[in-house]
């Protein structure tokens, strides 16, 4: 979260990455919501890629510090672009919900053309807040599995 911000306040802006993460783990219900809300304003849209398919999934190994392919994994992904606005979404998430992947690209969209802005940062922060209280609940279920053992 951002560290200048003001107590309860939404922060001004958030990275492109850092907002795509959000999204992606951001509740489908929620997050189809807003972008139900901001299609009227929008104009045209044109949808490029629709889809579900399988994506290799990266990972580090910890010990020699290398990038390998875990295995694969079932993705949705959607990208349009609004011809109005001269902008580009973008959004995939894990599984085969088109509907989420299709979502985020509209708030990716709007957010680049700066349409309702406000109402994205605002669902953006309580999704981030609400996303790190889960981590650390998950966190805490984690360590309380945690063994302990004296090595002599």
């Amino acid at each position: 979260m951002n560290e200048t911000m003001e107590a309860g306040a939404p922060p001004a802006s958030f990275s492109h990455a850092s907002m795509l993460d959000i999204l992606a783990r951001a509740d489908a219900k929620g997050i189809k919501a807003v972008a139900e809300d901001l299609l009227d304003e929008l104009g045209p849209v044109e949808v490029l890629v629709n889809r579900t398919g399988l994506a290799m999934l990266p990972y580090i190994d910890t010990v020699q510090n290398t990038a390998f392919h875990l295995g694969e994994v079932l993705m949705a992904e959607a990208h349009i672009r609004l011809p109005d606005q001269g902008v580009e979404g973008y959004g995939a998430v894990i599984g085969r919900d088109l509907e989420h992947a299709m979502a985020m690209a509209v708030i990716d969209a709007s957010f680049t053309g700066d349409i309702g802005k406000t109402g994205i940062v605002t669902f953006l922060a309580n999704e981030e807040r609400r996303q790190a209280q889960d981590d650390d609940i998950r966190l805490r279920k984690v360590e309380a599995t945690r063994v302990r053992m004296e090595t002599f």
